[in-house]
């Protein structure tokens, strides 16, 4: 999907403001449901059932610039260990791969798509991030019908290694995205090295982002119809570490290998 790099600065911006601003609460509503989760209690590899590996543009080179090469049923970069699924940037090059697109790290991109995708509802993965220069973590959706912009993008969490501490949460539509995504960011200082629960609450009114109960952002329906609210159609879910791009910026080569660890991923839903 296609970000640029001016989008940072406006999210700084906003984060800058937002934190002016008393931040309301966002608990799971009453009389939600779980509806689907995944507890990474099983060693070994992401259940085959609920995840699928990302490699699609392993060969072409992947958006945003970015260097990583994703690798599919690799316990190097994704695996199930102690209750956590642990994704892990390596550098490496696995020229011997028949898509390899000279790219000098490996990473994971798992995903939900055809097999569970949602519209609307409560969502909370709790997760620690990877962190170094050159790191660009992400929980996100997008739309499954479409193409991008159009389909909707819900980024609930984004960090950027070159700016530690920061979180970033943006929706990104038809009538906004890249630079022009609408989004916050929001100061964690030990993103990197505790577990936080990263929440979204998707309504057809609104979508509300926030950490540990606490909402940071929120996007309204503008009423304009799908160019600004996309989101009444289903979106799937995307667990990634990207590599340099764009966002990501110059790579330190010291930090790897880096680690995200989600120790769970639920959604609730209205009955």
């Amino acid at each position: 999907m296609k970000r640029h790099a001016a989008w940072l600065a406006t999210m700084l911006l906003a984060a800058c403001c937002a934190g002016a601003q008393a931040q309301p609460s966002l608990a799971m509503p009453a009389g939600y449901a779980l509806v689907w989760s995944d507890e990474f209690t099983e060693p070994g590899v992401p259940n085959s059932a609920k995840w699928s590996y990302d490699t699609g543009r392993n060969k072409a080179g992947w958006h945003n610039n970015e260097l990583q090469y994703y690798s599919a049923e690799r316990t190097e970069n994704a695996a199930l260990r102690n209750g956590r699924l642990v994704i892990t940037a390596r550098r490496e090059s696995l020229s011997s791969a028949p898509d390899w697109g000279r790219q000098r790290y490996t990473s994971a991109r798992l995903i939900t798509r055809g097999k569970a995708e949602w519209t609307y509802g409560f969502f909370e993965i709790r997760a620690k991030v990877a962190c170094g220069k050159g790191t660009w973590p992400a929980i996100w959706m997008l739309g499954s019908q479409g193409d991008w912009p159009a389909g909707g993008e819900l980024d609930i969490l984004e960090y950027i290694g070159h700016q530690p501490g920061r979180v970033f949460s943006t929706v990104h539509t038809a009538a906004g995205s890249g630079a022009k995504g609408k989004g916050a960011g929001t100061q964690l200082p030990d993103v990197c090295t505790a577990f936080h629960n990263y929440q979204m609450h998707w309504t057809p009114q609104s979508i509300r982002f926030g950490i540990n109960g606490v909402a940071h952002f929120e996007y309204l329906n503008p009423g304009t119809g799908n160019a600004g609210w996309p989101f009444d159609a289903p979106q799937f879910l995307i667990l990634n570490i990207a590599i340099g791009g764009d966002l990501g910026g110059k790579v330190d080569n010291s930090i790897f290998p880096v680690q995200m660890e989600i120790d769970h991923v639920r959604v609730h839903q209205r009955p």
